[in-house]
């Protein structure tokens, strides 16, 4: 499933344009996306947690010439399923 198929299953549901449907999912991304810029966690119940993450600077090496090199510390976005999700996919 990927946007397009969300905004379907939105459309039909609440009946309305199809324009209106991609605005709601957009809303709920674009909601997720702000709370992870603020540093904040945005969970949803049965589904899960995002959050982010703090990932250290460290010394990585090129695979092709052997060169070592540095890659700077940096935020990464990080997803913890819930219960409810991880029982439903078994």
């Amino acid at each position: 499933m990927n946007k397009q198929g969300i905004v379907e299953m939105v459309h039909n549901m609440l009946n309305g344009t199809k324009v209106q449907a991609e605005q709601v999912v957009d809303m709920v991304f674009d909601s997720i996306v702000n709370s992870l810029k603020k540093g904040e966690e945005a969970s949803i119940a049965g589904i899960g947690i995002f959050s982010v993450k703090e990932r250290a600077a460290r010394q990585a090496r090129n695979p092709r010439t052997g060169e070592s090199i540095s890659v700077p510390a940096m935020k990464v976005p990080k997803f913890r399923a819930a219960k409810a999700l991880k029982d439903s996919v078994k």
